[in-house]
């Protein structure tokens, strides 16, 4: 029988937990779920309509969590993502409403003109090799300034609305504002399964009369997110880009086209983002988006990927979103000043930048 190799070390159990990316994440998750737990048990905060706000807030940082992590992981930042919400909203609602184009054309155009300047941002970066930091930075102050100019020229105002009414009877709308199981929800209202309304227009109909799409198209970007980066041969590719790009270009690695693909799946994510807000509240304003592109980057360094790219986890992006939403709303529930949140997020942040550093020395052996 061959004996082992000494140069082969065997790694423990609790090693391999910890060099998990989903670590902070899974342990922030049930921190916070037992905290609140305790102290806004009793406010509603778990009850039907609780658990739909909090979920429906958790849900919007997922989606541009993902994008932000598959682009971290493969080494580059996106700061203009809270900006490409507010643009590519207000351009729903000028294709719609002002031009009178189709809802459903223009939502296409959208996206078209959305996962366009994400590559034209990859773009930049590949062929000048400044950091996506500076070049996206840029982005975030043209996409803003756009999102403020054009209405306020057309339409003498920064907020747009009459969405909603042009948007009856449109075929593509529903898939990014309507709701799902909504003859579920009702029947469980009924058998009392559910609370149900005891007056009013809404009488004894269900208080949660669906699921909303926002929320489903979180959960389906998730779970195409985790498998396209564990169970493809493009995830591979993902990390290797991140992790050692020049190592990875001389194993064949085709590193300058899957950095410009994950910054047009960045665009991608954040353009559903705002539809779904555009058809939720009817109107586009120029000051959506504001400081979602940190929201994001916080939520997948909470979810254990590290800010020099190669290495992280959609699921654990996705844990911290829910953290975010978690906590956002307990906050309310529990009676706490609202504007200590971004304490939290300061806070969380360092703490998941030290874990993360100590995870990578582990992984590296670095002192």
């Amino acid at each position: 029988m061959a004996g082992t190799d000494e140069r082969i070390k065997e790694m423990s159990p609790l090693r391999r937990a910890l060099i998990r990316p989903e670590l902070g994440g899974i342990v922030g998750t049930i921190a916070v779920f037992t905290f609140f737990l305790l102290t806004a048990f009793d406010s509603g905060m778990f009850n039907a309509q609780g658990t739909l706000n909090w979920s429906i807030v958790s849900a919007q940082f997922m989606i541009i969590a993902v994008g932000a992590c598959l682009l971290m992981i493969a080494g580059e930042f996106d700061l203009s993502v809270g900006s490409m919400i507010g643009f590519s909203g207000m351009m729903i609602a000028i294709f719609s409403v002002t031009l009178g184009w189709p809802v459903w054309l223009a939502i296409l155009a959208t996206f078209a003109m959305a996962i366009a300047i994400g590559a034209l941002n990859g773009f930049i970066v590949i062929r000048t090799g400044l950091p996506s930091f500076i070049v996206t930075l840029a982005f975030l102050f043209i996409l803003r300034g756009f999102t403020i100019y054009l209405p306020q020229t057309i339409e003498r105002k920064t907020i747009i609305g009459g969405i909603r009414e042009v948007a009856e009877g449109d075929w593509l709308a529903p898939v990014f504002g309507g709701k799902i199981l909504q003859g579920l929800f009702t029947w469980l209202g009924e058998v009392g399964l559910l609370a149900t309304f005891e007056r009013g227009t809404r009488a004894g109909q269900p208080v949660v009369d669906g699921v909303p799409m926002l929320i489903v198209w979180a959960i389906a970007l998730v779970i195409f997110g985790h498998i396209l980066l564990t169970k493809t041969r493009f995830g591979n590719w993902i990390y290797a880009a991140g992790g050692d790009a020049q190592a990875a270009r001389y194993a064949g690695v085709p590193v300058n086209r899957v950095k410009i693909l994950m910054f047009m799946f960045t665009a991608f994510c954040a353009t559903v983002f705002a539809t779904c807000q555009v058809m939720e509240f009817g109107s586009a304003g120029a000051d959506r988006g504001l400081l979602k592109e940190f929201e994001a980057i916080i939520a997948v360094v909470i979810g254990g990927a590290l800010l020099t790219g190669g290495y992280g986890s959609v699921i654990g992006a996705a844990l911290g979103a829910l953290i975010f939403g978690v906590v956002q709303q307990g906050l309310f529930f529990a009676g706490v000043e609202s504007s200590l949140f971004r304490v939290f997020l300061g806070v969380i942040l360092l703490g998941a930048v030290i874990l993360n550093t100590y995870i990578r020395r582990l992984i590296t052996g670095a002192r």
